[in-house]
Formats: structure tokens, sequence, C-alpha cells
């Protein structure tokens, strides 16, 4: 099949061996090679209640009525709520947004707070990433101001009394396109509502154009998969950032001293950490409030308050997975340990046990929950799961059978609230309901090798080849490549992250640096420190580093094993 490709459409034959080794056949190869709006934009239509959501957002703006907006707090609810929130600007509408609080507020709208925005005068209030199970809240409305739930969490069949809710995972929702983030949600809600607005004569409408931008982003960092619709988002959202559209991811693109043009894995670790920042241990809104402005001054005033607040982060980050990794050693020893890593603690933050199940789950090869009490007992926690293992079905289950206050979630990522009495029955539900599944799918796990090449074939011209397949991420990972006996020639660590960076030599001379991320006190690390004159077979990831306007081929190691004689 690759063969075929290949000659098909003249393809690199590396390229073809790749397309064909994700699935993709012949018939498909162009499209996806090439994929653009116009030919996989889903009609809007077919997602459950798009139609009136869209006909009652025009509805608000013909009226020029009092609109606000309520997001949450990561990268995709700031995404999501700077998206709407310009759009409405093009009509002069001002539409606050109103982010809240993690720690006081949690997720998602509280009765409180949609009284406040009623009170204030909305007569619509759009929910965006959040709101799909905000009965009460919702309800603490109702008569006051209508609710629009633009949401791509999964629910059960229980949905609230809003105007329209628009979510691709509600149960009775047939479009196929539960693969989207909010914001992808939220850009197929503008379309919809722009095609009524053109048909009732109204104009000029926003260039959406000018802000896909942000809906890639948003596809790119909350790490839903890049298929069909949602790769052409964020190709399309690329081509937009490199031109600076908006002036405050160009201002966080500085402050992150972001080299080279902007690609998506800048988007998920040097941009995205940094927008979530504000929501994990600072001003939840900062993140939102950057991605509505048009001003470059204070869009710099921004970004460098963001950029402070993730290297706090980082700080907090480390000394809590020191903790948290210690509580994982002592509960599996040298055993196999539960399917589900659970830890909590009572001086963890609450805005950081995301990322600490997100370490736990890449270091374990495991779901995991991190969760952060506080003084009465109530715990604050959030959960990571393997590809396979539906972690928010999971947390829904326990809510339904009252082992935890609140929770939910999606496939491979969950949040939830628990009492600290309820923890050991938590603890035994999780270990019946995964313990065979997570076994099976670790068991079945392995690391898929895209192919074989030395360090001589690492070259500038094969990682630019590659990159005619991407972008890369979540259903279209990078591909991985082997150096097959290769020599540690040098090693040191470095970084607070215990990062690891090597010189890697092959049998026929060639030599190529080479960095294993947050790997110092893992057994790759402790391997690559430990050098030795017998070859590895080194397993990674290639791509072009932008140094001080030098272009090299950059090698990032996943794994390593030793040879067999």
């Amino acid at each position: 099949m690759a063969m075929q490709m290949a000659q098909k459409f003249g393809l690199p034959d590396i390229v073809a061996r790749v397309l064909a080794g994700r699935g993709i056949s012949p018939d498909e190869a162009q499209g996806f090679l090439s994929p653009t709006l116009r030919d996989l934009m889903p009609d809007p239509s077919l997602l459950t209640d798009m139609d009136k959501a869209a006909a009652r957002l025009a509805d608000a703006i013909a009226r020029r009525e009092s609109v606000a907006i309520f997001g949450d707090y990561d990268v995709d609810g700031a995404a999501s709520s700077a998206l709407m929130h310009r759009y409405l600007r093009h009509f002069g509408m001002s539409a606050p947004v109103r982010i809240p609080d993690r720690l006081t507020e949690g997720y998602g709208p509280t009765p409180a707070a949609m009284r406040d925005l009623a009170e204030d005068g909305a007569s619509l209030i759009i929910t965006v990433d959040c709101g799909t199970t905000s009965h009460a809240a919702i309800d603490a409305v109702s008569g006051r101001a209508d609710v629009l739930v633009l949401d791509h969490h999964q629910t059960g069949p229980d949905l609230p009394q809003a105007k329209a809710i628009v979510n691709p995972n509600r149960q009775d929702d047939l479009s196929g396109q539960g693969h989207l983030c909010a914001a992808g949600v939220v850009f197929l809600t503008l379309v919809a509502t722009s095609r009524v607005l053109r048909a009732r004569g109204v104009g000029p409408l926003p260039n959406l154009m000018q802000m896909v931008d942000l809906a890639a982003l948003a596809t790119i960092c909350d790490v839903v998969p890049l298929v069909g619709f949602n790769r052409a988002l964020v190709v399309r959202g690329l081509v937009a950032m490199r031109a600076q559209n908006n002036v405050g991811i160009a201002a966080l693109a500085r402050v992150a001293r972001l080299s080279g043009p902007i690609d998506a894995y800048h988007l998920g670790f040097l941009l995205g950490p940094r927008i979530n920042a504000g929501g994990r241990i600072g001003d939840a809104a900062l993140g939102s409030r950057l991605l509505t402005l048009d001003s470059s001054a204070e869009a710099e005033t921004i970004a460098a308050q963001l950029h402070m607040l993730n290297e706090e982060r980082q700080a907090m980050e480390r000394a809590m997975l020191e903790e948290a990794e210690a509580e994982v050693f002592a509960e599996i020893g040298k055993g196999e340990g539960p399917p589900v890593l659970i830890t909590g603690r009572d001086n963890w933050h609450p805005g950081i046990v995301g990322l600490l199940a997100a370490r736990l789950k890449e270091r374990y090869n495991r779901p995991a929950f991190a969760i952060a009490f506080d003084a009465a007992g109530t715990g604050t926690g959030s959960g990571r799961s393997i590809s396979g293992f539906d972690i928010g079905a999971l947390v829904r289950e326990a809510v339904a059978r009252g082992l935890l206050v609140k929770g939910g979630g999606h496939g491979m990522a969950a949040g939830l609230t628990i009492q600290r009495a309820k923890l050991g029955e938590f603890r035994a539900f999780v270990e019946d309901n995964a313990q065979q599944t997570v076994s099976r799918l670790r068991a079945a796990d392995g690391l898929k090798i895209d192919g074989a090449v030395s360090a001589m074939g690492l070259t500038q011209q094969l990682v630019e080849t590659l990159q005619k397949a991407g972008p890369y991420g979540s259903g279209h990972p990078q591909p991985i490549f082997a150096l097959p006996r290769h020599r540690v020639v040098s090693a040191q660590s470095f970084g607070n992250g215990g990062h690891v960076r090597v010189q890697l030599k092959a049998l026929e001379g060639a030599a190529i640096g080479a960095v294993a991320f947050r790997a110092a006190d893992t057994p790759l690390g402790q391997r690559l420190l430990a050098g030795s004159d017998r070859p590895l077979h080194v397993a990674g990831t290639v791509s072009i580093d932008h140094y001080q306007g030098r272009q090299s081929v950059a090698f990032r190691i996943v794994d390593a094993a030793d040879t067999v004689d």
C-alpha cells in the first residue's frame, strides 16, 4: 500500500510508509496531506440543537441584546470564550467573559455566577466548554435569561433546561463529531450563525478564517484526535498564527522564546501551558483576556504575567511530583501494582493535580488520579487515562454510586470531587472496574516504530520530508524511528525537570545529539547516564531545532533497549 501511495502521488517513500502505517489508504492520502476546511467541514446542522442555537444567537445579534459568555479555565475554555467574544465584537457587542476561579468556584457555572450575569443585564448567556451538566446553574436564571450550551464533555441522558445544548457527545447526537473540542463546536456554531445572518441579509459578517487560529490552539491543547475537521482546523490555524493575526498568541510566542515557524508542538508544550497557568495558580481570566486583545502593549503585559505564573507552576509541580512518586513507589514496590494509580495529599495545589496525574500516567503507563484534600477532608482530583480506557465513564459511574460528590470528563481526562471518607471505597471500585481492561491494554501496549535509520541518515531533508505528513498530535502521533546499535558517547542531566542530554554514535562513526525529557530518575534516563561500551537500540522522534537562527536536527529519545548479542 505504501508503494502504491508513493507512486500515485509522488510521495517520498518514508512519508508513504508513515501514512500506510497509520491506516491511511491511497484514496485518503491526498485529502489527509492537504486537508481543507471546505472539504472536511461537516454541515453544522447535523449537530443536535445547532439550528436552535444559531437562530437564537442571530436574534441576539440582530436585536443587539446584552450577551454574556461563561467559559472554562483551561486553554479550550479560554480559546472558546475568545472566539465567541471576537465574533460578537464585530457587531459592536461587548459580550463580557466570565471565567470561574478554580479554587473557589470549581468547574462550570454556579447558580450564583449565572444569577450575577443575569443581574448585570444579560438576556442571553452562552456557556462554552462547560454547562452540559449544570442543571442548577441554568435553572437559576430560568425566566430571566436564555442559556446556550456549547460543550463537548460526555454526559448522561438527563440534560439541563437550556434554550439549546450543542454537544456532539450528548447521547442523542448522531453527527459523528464527538472528537471535536469545545472551540471546534463554537467554530461550527459561528459558521451556522453566519449562515442564518446571511440568509436574513445581515452583513458584513466576521471573517472566521481570521479566528481559526483559536480553534487550532484549543484542538491541540485539548489533545483531541487530529482527524477530519480537526486536522483541517489545525492546518489552517497554523497558517493564521504564522501571520500573527492574534496579538495575544504572538505575544505569548515571544515571551516563550519560540523559535522557528510555529507548529503543533509549540502550541501543546510552550503556549498551552502558559495559558493554563493563569487558571491553575493565578487569575483564571488572564488566558481568555489575552486571546481577545487587539492591543500589542496590553498583550505583552499579560503574556509576561502568564510566563511568570508558568514558572511558579513548574516549581510547584516538581515538588508535588516528588511526593506523588514516593507514594506510588511505596504502593507498587517491585510488584505490578494497581491498574489505576490514585494518589492524594493535604498540601497539594488543586490547580496542579491534573499535571500530576498526567506525569504519573506517562511514567507508569496506566491511568492515574491525583487528589488535593482541603482541611475539611474534601478532595479535588483529576484523572488522566491511557488510550482505550474511558476514564470519564468510570468517574460518572462512581458519581452514580455515591462514591464521589461530583465528577465528569471524557475518555482521556476527568475531574472529580471526593470526601476523604470515601477514598477507600473509590479505590476498591476503580480496581474492580479497571483491572481487566487496563491489564489487557498494558499487555498489548508496545512502541510502534515507523522505521529504522542511523545517525548519518538523520538529515534536515528527512525531517522536512516527514513534515509533509504533519501536523502531528493525538490520533496521528509523531513518527517514531529506531537508531539500531548506537553507543552513548557522553551523557549528562540538565534542567529543573531532570532531562538527559546524550551524544549517540553509530557503528559507522556518525554521531548525533539527543535528549530524553524528564527522564533523569527513570530507568531510561539512568541507563543513558550510565553509558557503556555496549550499544543500544534507541527510539525517538525527529524535528528541526531553530536556535539563534541556526537549524539542526533534534532527536528526542522516548525509549531504549540493550542489544542482544
